[in-house]
């Protein structure tokens, strides 16, 4: 695969790795990534052969969750520009749903940078592993936006308590806090080290037979789903309100500017 592809994925017998690769732009998630990411989790629902996928990124980041390019940038109508950010948080969502369904064990390997949806990725993953110089963080309000889709999962991982500081502080957590309050399972000292702590829990899982690995994970997701009936559409038509408010234009405006937005100054007066 090119190495200009927005996601490298390679096989090595039951193992699957995946690659975030927009490493200019810390792997935020773009059309084209979200498409290869979807189309890669569809296959692997029916892939009896693979046993672990392995998600990290290029360019000593993970993600740095929805490329704020796309957000805002709808043409149309009010009514159309609403109805495509819908569809994109609904997908946003879904996608975080796929991955904990998978059959196989998901492993989150985090480097740089886990922010917003990239944070999603860690916690509908089954296990996730840091490496020292990881930062996670939920920022949406920062932007004039909500964390409406990664919500359930932060809760799935921490705790409500934990969550609910995360998406209203909107703070970055290093990787030792991360480790302490449970967003990662482990954190390793380096890349290297965190290599090493993947390729010893691949090992580990492959020593499970397949069958019994996915009716393990079935009833784990049997305990309870991490969203509520109704919860992935009320946070869809929650983005999409503020996607197309006042707050997320100058929110989204000012992150680009490198400057405070406008709330900060009116505080200030």
């Amino acid at each position: 695969m090119s190495d200009e592809s927005p996601l490298l994925v390679t096989r090595q017998g039951g193992v699957v790795r995946a690659v975030l690769n927009r490493p200019a732009r810390r792997n935020a998630l773009n059309g084209a990534l979200s498409a290869a990411l979807d189309s890669l989790l569809a296959e692997m629902r029916g892939d009896r052969a693979g046993r672990v996928l392995v998600l990290s990124g290029a360019g000593g980041h993970f993600c740095a969750g929805l490329d704020l390019g796309e957000v805002g940038g709808e043409t149309g109508t009010p009514e159309q520009r609403m109805a495509a950010q819908l569809e994109r948080n609904r997908a946003i969502g879904a996608r975080f749903a796929a991955i904990a369904a998978l059959p196989q064990v998901v492993i989150a390997a985090v480097q740089g940078s886990a922010f917003a949806g990239g944070l999603g990725f860690v916690c509908a993953a089954d296990i996730a592993f840091a490496s020292g110089d990881a930062r996670f963080a939920a920022p949406e309000a920062r932007r004039g936006l909500v964390a409406a889709q990664i919500l359930p999962w932060i809760v799935r991982r921490t705790g409500r308590s934990q969550a609910a500081r995360m998406v209203l502080q909107g703070h970055v957590l290093d990787a030792a806090e991360a480790g302490r309050i449970g967003l990662v399972h482990q954190v390793a000292a380096d890349a290297a080290a965190l290599d090493a702590l993947v390729e010893a829990t691949v090992e580990d899982v492959l020593q499970g037979a397949p069958g019994a690995l996915a009716e393990t994970k079935a009833m784990l997701a049997a305990l309870g789903g991490a969203v509520p009936d109704g919860y992935a559409e009320a946070g869809a038509q929650s983005f999409a309100r503020c996607a197309a408010s006042g707050e997320a234009n100058e929110g989204i405006a000012a992150f680009k500017e490198r400057r405070a937005p406008a709330w900060l100054a009116t505080q200030s007066e």
